[in-house]
């Protein structure tokens, strides 16, 4: 943003020094630390009409960035009254996960965000989707992996045709390809529904499941990503431990609604990550309440609180409340999430919200770790085209027409 008047300004290298001083010294309210021992200012220069900083953040989707930038104008207008302020953003996302769990890594995935529920038919789906799609509009690189294998939703949730399937290209070991992943609303995804006919019943049983997921983690070039947002089936099933076992998990997302009743499928979900050691980053409440169009008035459908009761009681961040909104099931059935089709509506804005939530609390952990502990893959190449109709990896999952 750039205050004031559009004359060109004239600050001495004292008074830079003196901007520099002053800002390394502000509070960072998310960590508790200051800019200075975060090491989030960069080079601060006066060019022409501004006063240009360069701000090095954590995350793309830092909570509170607005009220911080404000602060960081204030601070400068403190030294130098009505002197303009350009930012530069840069980000460079951490890994929130030691070095003892780099054996379990997945190459070139730096944040693996689990998205839970104690049970069907809370949302689960729809707050990953959008979790995702607000994570990369907001300049993060992102995958998603739709690990849902009964009951797969990315294909429509993301508007990929059924006929669609992803391509193969040369993986470490030549006799098994990896599969590359789609692109949509510039998140890469991989699903299930993108290698069997959906309409057909999964007849598998839990090893079986357990085993194609892990495909879906270790067989795709998912390249450099911030974050990498895993769409669970619900409940606490051999593909929830399987992936506890044999991945790097950043931190897991428990979806709910708001019925007293929620309670105890919080209370299940929050079990099952403590036993396996995946730290919960909080509680989202969907369908919280209806908004009526005629009134403008607030209608909690399903009574309120139940999942911010549980968040409470489990000791756990609360990270929000979604709305019921049409546009939220047009989106999800339309094949366009609705932080994209309709960013001004109330869930929109509170999907964003929670999306900066969870970044900012990853962010926080990668902070508290010793050293740098980004995860770093291989560089594949592609020997030869690939074929996006027919992608069928040796050895690997089938593509059931």
């Amino acid at each position: 943003m750039v205050l004031g008047f559009s004359k060109k300004i004239d600050i001495s290298d004292a008074g830079i020094a003196q901007i520099k001083s002053a800002l390394s010294e502000l509070q960072e309210p998310n960590f508790n630390r200051t800019l200075g021992d975060l090491g989030m200012i960069g080079a601060v220069e006066a060019k022409d009409k501004a006063l240009h900083i360069q701000l090095k953040l954590p995350t793309p989707a830092l909570l509170g960035l607005d009220a911080l930038k404000a602060q960081i104008e204030a601070s400068v207008q403190a030294v130098e009254k009505d002197c303009p302020v350009e930012f530069t953003l840069e980000s460079h996302v951490r890994s929130a996960v030691g070095n003892a769990f780099s054996a379990q890594a997945i190459p070139g995935v730096k944040n693996i965000i689990l998205v839970a529920s104690g049970k069907g038919g809370v949302g689960k789906s729809t707050v990953a989707s959008n979790l995702a799609v607000g994570l990369a509009e907001m300049g993060a690189q992102v995958g998603l992996l739709d690990a849902d294998m009964y009951g797969p939703s990315a294909p429509t949730m993301f508007g990929v045709p059924p006929e669609t399937r992803p391509a193969s290209m040369p993986g470490p070991n030549p006799e098994r390809p990896v599969m590359v992943p789609l692109s949509r609303f510039g998140i890469k995804l991989i699903s299930i529904g993108f290698l069997v006919d959906t309409a057909t019943p999964m007849i598998w049983r839990g090893p079986m499941l357990a085993s194609a997921a892990m495909q879906l983690f270790k067989e795709v070039h998912w390249e450099e990503l911030d974050y990498l947002v895993v769409d669970l089936p619900p409940g606490t099933g051999d593909i929830q431990l399987t992936i506890a076992q044999q991945v790097a998990v950043a931190g897991a997302v428990i979806v709910s609604t708001p019925q007293d009743v929620a309670l105890a499928d919080v209370v299940r979900a929050k079990a099952m990550f403590d036993k396996v050691n995946i730290p919960a980053l909080g509680v989202v409440e969907n369908m919280s309440y209806f908004i009526c169009d005629s009134c403008d008035k607030k209608h909690e459908i399903f009574t309120s609180g139940g999942a911010e009761k549980a968040a409470g009681v489990l000791n756990l961040p609360y990270l929000g409340h979604i709305p019921i909104e049409g546009e939220v099931r047009a989106g999800g059935d339309e094949g366009a999430p609705v932080v994209i089709r309709n960013p001004d509506q109330h869930s929109s804005q509170a999907l964003r919200d929670i999306s900066r939530r969870v970044a900012t609390q990853l962010a926080v952990r990668a902070q508290s770790l010793k050293g740098d502990v980004t995860i770093k893959g291989p560089k594949l190449k592609v020997t030869g085209g690939v074929d996006t109709k027919d992608a069928t990896p040796k050895k690997g999952l089938p593509i059931i027409n």
